[in-house]
């Protein structure tokens, strides 16, 4: 069940990418940011409600919730408008979250591919402070092409492979090529992406930041 939940982060974030790069328009963006933040929020409940208190089931359910509260919170800025800061905070605290799920799938649960994915959700999460918490518009468009990469790279991608059997906990190989592969592009979309550059024309990186789009 988690596995469908996951597909669908893929789409959003992907689409959230493409409205921080200005081919999508902000307040289009609101309704599917509502939908799968209502499914990450039903799946990990059910998830945990029918755990039989089995810790590993509850510790990989409760890590949804922080995904789930974002979407929801930004559908809700984007359709009222609203300052971007509480989301950007918000973002900062699933950062830092996200880099102790990360230590626990390295640690605990013996799943180092997922281990570097929540490294990638931690940076991913820190831009989107630096963006719409802190405010530098710089980085609308960088945040946005991370943002669609990871979409596929971390969430549709691994969904497919886990709803189709294929993917292996404790697969060496795959973290350690996520983990080049997020070093080399993060890096290397900073020199077209870097802050400074003229922003797209559809859409003006304050609009697009002010409406918490993540």
């Amino acid at each position: 069940m988690a596995a469908v939940g996951l597909l669908y982060v893929g789409a959003v974030l992907f689409l959230n990418g493409a409205m921080l790069l200005g081919w999508v328009e902000a307040r289009s963006a609101a309704p599917l940011n509502l939908f799968v933040g209502i499914l990450q929020v039903v799946t990990p409940t059910y998830l945990i409600f029918t755990a039989n208190a089995d810790p590993a089931i509850i510790l990989n359910a409760s890590g949804l919730y922080l995904f789930g509260f974002t979407y929801l919170y930004v559908a809700w800025n984007l359709y009222a408008n609203l300052d971007s800061t509480g989301v950007g905070y918000f973002s900062l605290f699933v950062a830092v979250a996200a880099l102790a799920y990360s230590y626990l799938n390295f640690t605990r649960l013996g799943d180092t591919a997922f281990g570097v994915i929540w490294l990638y959700w931690a940076f991913l999460w820190f831009l989107f402070f630096l963006l719409l918490g802190r405010k530098i518009e710089g980085l609308t468009r960088y945040t946005g092409a991370v943002t669609a990469i990871e979409g596929w790279v971390t969430a549709a991608i691994p969904a497919y492979l886990l709803l189709t059997g294929v993917w292996m906990n404790n697969n060496t190989l795959v973290a350690l090529v996520l983990a080049i592969f997020g070093v080399v592009v993060f890096t290397a979309l900073l020199i077209p992406l870097r802050p400074g550059r003229t922003p797209t024309p559809t859409a003006t990186a304050g609009t697009r930041a002010d409406a918490g789009a993540v």
